[in-house]
């Protein structure tokens, strides 16, 4: 089983598969760096919620002290939708989805296109050559 297991870590796949998800992971804290430290101080600023956009709440239930953060309001017991973080982790996801979209694009293009299979009888083909088998 040891050997089968080295095998199995050998491969080039896997091998692939590892850098794959450390490097996604380290992407991943640019984008979300990108996102909480330049995209949603802008938002913010734009919609006039202060610099901690991700910390935007509406109180559903419960009570909340004025100005609260999100963490204090949910510390009091109040229900609350936490927009703020709905929003960045969106904008997380689109960002990340469109930077993997320009690398699979590229990649794309450099790849050869695959060999065409080669051309073989069709359906019909077939099933005639099967028939005319059988009448003999």
């Amino acid at each position: 089983m040891l050997s089968e297991f080295k095998t199995f870590i050998a491969r080039g796949n896997v091998l692939d598969l590892a850098v794959g998800v450390i490097i996604g992971a380290a992407f991943g804290t640019i984008v979300k760096s990108l996102t909480d430290d330049v995209i949603m101080p802008v938002i913010a600023l734009v919609t006039g919620g202060g610099v901690d956009f991700s910390s935007r709440y509406i109180v559903l239930s419960g009570e909340a002290p004025a100005g609260a953060s999100l963490a204090a309001a949910r510390a009091a017991g109040a229900n609350v939708l936490a927009y703020g973080s709905f929003v960045t982790a969106f904008i997380n996801f689109v960002i990340l989805a469109f930077a993997i979209f320009l690398i699979v694009r590229q990649a794309n293009k450099l790849m050869p296109p695959p060999e065409a299979a080669p051309a073989g009888p069709s359906e019909v083909e077939l099933l005639a050559e099967i028939r005319d088998a059988l009448r003999k």
